[in-house]
């Protein structure tokens, strides 16, 4: 038996590189996981069917100052709920008009922006007349004409790096398909210019001149902007959108949207819930953005339970991902690891308009809370099973008088126009990992509601990839000098044994 080795020629070695076995090259790339802590604001605001004005200002209401990672903004009424708004085609142009002022909010555009010279108090708005008569001036041409998709797709110019799927094992084959169309490049690129030595002798500056970027600020974009369009979706006069700082959205992935309808009829949307399904590295979220049944007449609560019943059973979001280790893209609501709901639940306070006036008069707002219909719907565990809420400390949130801080009925002596105060704007959430860092409401006139804010600390689980096995996986297409010599990839002799 004699043992014989030979030399693989060069040639020979270049064809046999493309075959090679990624797995090969250093230990497994199995990520590991640490867990990561994001701020996260939501708010949620029954505008009464009102349009905003171009010189609305949304800093203060979405505390830009905090500085969150992740904003979701809920309304109720973007439209009048007529008939012709239900039954009709739906109305975009006032929820275009929301988007572009939250963009102007959140990333503070220079003078070249929609009407940014025309600012004004969010807690000092116009009152209706004077809006009105902005909204028809010619002077704001830019902003009457706001096409909602045509906008949502420029605000979302960068969810191009929005994952459809970001599971750890994809994420793997990802980096490995990456790094293979890298070294692909590279090797026509050497071979076509002959393998002539390069004026830079590292693989790390070789893959840096051939990889493309994905940063989609780089080229066409005219700034960069600190928070981008995750979605948005609109259902008659509700409307949810996300944004996320532009550095996460490359972590978001499996977006997912789901309607319900739960007005006239029991199907149309005048009232029901949007929800948008996602994951934030390796964590799943689904925010609720819901309109409940209306009225205060004993026994409306339990058409809002029945809502919310039906919503938790209804919603089912699709299958995005087929690969069997995927659990991190639940199809139901309450399946998801961190659910926010927010909304105008429109629960009431069980009291009459007299009382409740008295008790207020005092701040006696502990006393009201024990008759919320919610939090005793919640405690007979008739609703929200297995949801939270941060205690309140703020007044009751409707039903205001036009352009007033007086409840509506305080001035007035027609028992039609009395409501109760009461607390129905909410938000609450469910699921581990979450700290409520601030419930609050805002002081906007703008409409007979007042916004509700709230800030999380939300924790998530966050891949790890080895960077020292990602190096290694790439040496494996590395060149080990300039005369591009695979030495260090390939085994430079085989053996084997000949009878």
């Amino acid at each position: 038996m004699v043992l014989i080795s030979y030399r693989i020629p060069e040639r020979q070695a270049s064809v046999a590189i493309e075959g090679l076995n990624l797995s090969t090259f250093g230990p497994s790339m199995t990520p590991g996981t640490e867990i990561q802590k994001l701020r996260i604001f939501v708010a949620t605001w029954n505008v009464g069917g009102k349009t905003p004005s171009h010189g609305l200002n949304l800093e203060d209401f979405l505390q830009v100052e905090g500085c969150s990672d992740i904003y979701v903004c809920g309304f109720q009424e973007i439209v009048p709920l007529s008939a012709g708004n239900v039954l009709g085609s739906e109305d975009n142009e006032p929820a275009a008009k929301w988007l572009v002022l939250i963009n102007k909010a959140l990333n503070r555009p220079g003078k070249d922006s929609i009407d940014s010279t025309a600012e004004s108090s969010f807690s000092g708005l116009q009152n209706s007349n004077n809006n009105s008569k902005e909204e028809k001036s010619p002077g704001n041409p830019n902003f009457q004409k706001l096409n909602l998709k045509l906008l949502s797709k420029n605000l979302r110019a960068e969810s191009s790096l929005l994952k459809v799927c970001n599971c750890p094992l994809e994420s793997v084959a990802r980096e490995r398909r990456k790094i293979r169309k890298i070294s692909d490049r590279t090797m026509r690129k050497l071979e076509s210019e002959s393998l002539k030595p390069r004026s830079h002798g590292s693989i790390e500056e070789l893959l840096s001149t051939t990889e493309i970027t994905t940063d989609p600020s780089h080229g066409s974009s005219p700034r960069k902007l600190s928070y981008c369009l995750v979605a948005s979706k609109q259902m008659v006069g509700i409307f949810l959108t996300i944004w996320a700082r532009k550095d996460l959205m490359h972590h978001i992935g499996h977006l997912r949207f789901y309607t319900v309808g739960r007005g006239i009829m029991g199907c149309l949307g005048n009232k029901g819930c949007i929800s948008i399904s996602m994951t934030v590295h390796n964590t799943s979220f689904c925010f609720v953005c819901s309109h409940l049944a209306s009225g205060e007449k004993e026994g409306d609560e339990l058409k809002r339970n029945a809502d919310v019943a039906e919503i938790l059973k209804s919603t089912q979001f699709h299958k995005i991902c087929k690969r069997t280790y995927n659990t991190r893209a639940p199809e139901k609501i309450v399946d998801h690891d961190r659910v926010i709901w927010l909304g105008d639940l429109n629960y009431r306070v069980s009291l009459s308009y007299e009382e409740a006036i008295l008790l207020l008069e005092v701040n006696d707002w502990d006393a009201l809370l024990q008759k919320d219909q919610l939090n005793t719907e919640r405690e007979a565990g008739r609703t929200f099973s297995g949801f939270n809420e941060g205690r309140i400390f703020f007044a009751p949130t409707y039903k205001y008088s036009h352009n007033s801080d007086n409840y509506a009925g305080e001035t007035v002596k027609s028992k039609k126009k009395r409501r109760t105060p009461a607390w129905c704007d909410r938000i609450l959430w469910r699921g581990n990992g979450i700290e409520q860092l601030q419930y609050i409401r805002g002081e906007s006139r703008f409409s007979d509601h007042r916004p509700v804010c709230a800030v999380f600390s939300v924790k998530v689980e966050k891949d790890v990839m080895d960077k020292l096995n990602i190096n290694k996986l790439r040496k494996g297409f590395s060149c080990a000098n300039p005369t591009f010599e695979f030495e260090d990839c390939m085994p430079q002799r085989h053996s084997f044994y000949e009878y």
